[in-house]
């Protein structure tokens, strides 16, 4: 899982990151409000822990804007503040689920596990963009009424951008899904599949446009000639 994590303090947010890391998620760390939707425009994340005090813009403000803007990824709210109109008021803001400080890293880590398999539950069975189109059970990409013939790199690179069409995946991302494990592979070599991406995509009506600072994005572009 990809995790962003929202809390201000050190040394649970220290704790927290490397139970979960040792878990096999990774986890991005912001320990302001004001930075968490910085954070989800530059990469797509499984899920939010979102502490509701925080500073700069507290956690019902930051939840608050993100269902405003229609943001659907889960979140799972942590907090001192055990009573049950908290909760009450928590979920009904938008809340995916809600726990308790003290907790237990391992009921944590299977609270998140059963929000992302819901929200990915709710994913299209077939993604896709413009004439795009992506069979998972398969693991077939068609383009039109073709099958795209691409390498394993390729094929994992489109995978992740497929499922996300119209929005900026960063490179960061792309390298811990395309070369998972591989902390030596150059940075480039997502510049290099993306190159190649682009000539197998040429003519079509779907296209991959670099967003700088925030990524790649697959958009369709119109009918292609």
């Amino acid at each position: 899982m990809k995790l962003l994590l929202a809390e201000d303090e050190t040394a649970l947010a220290d704790w927290m990151v490397r139970a979960l890391t040792q878990s096999g998620s990774a986890v991005d760390w912001v320990a302001d409000g004001r930075l968490v939707s910085r954070a989800l425009r530059a990469e797509r994340y499984d899920a939010l822990i979102l502490d509701l005090g925080l500073p700069g813009l507290d956690g019902e403000d930051v939840l608050a804007n993100l269902r405003e803007d229609d943001e659907a990824l889960p979140v799972l709210v942590l907090t001192a503040r055990d009573t049950l109109a908290q909760r009450v008021s928590t979920l009904r803001g938008g809340a995916d689920d809600f726990m308790a400080k003290p907790f237990e890293i391992e009921e944590l880590e299977a609270r998140l596990l059963a929000l992302v398999r819901r929200a990915r539950s709710r994913e299209p069975a077939r993604p896709s963009c413009g004439s795009l189109s992506f069979d998972p059970a398969a693991k077939r990409f068609q383009l039109g009424a073709e099958s795209l013939t691409l390498t394993p790199r390729e094929h994992a690179l489109l995978s992740v951008l497929i499922r996300a069409p119209g929005q900026p995946v960063g490179k960061a991302e792309l390298m811990q899904q395309v070369f998972p494990g591989d902390a030596e592979v150059n940075p480039e070599a997502v510049e290099v599949a993306i190159h190649r991406l682009r000539k197998r995509l040429l003519g079509s009506d779907v296209q991959v446009t670099t967003m700088r600072g925030l990524g790649y994005v697959l958009e369709a572009v119109g009918h292609a000639p």
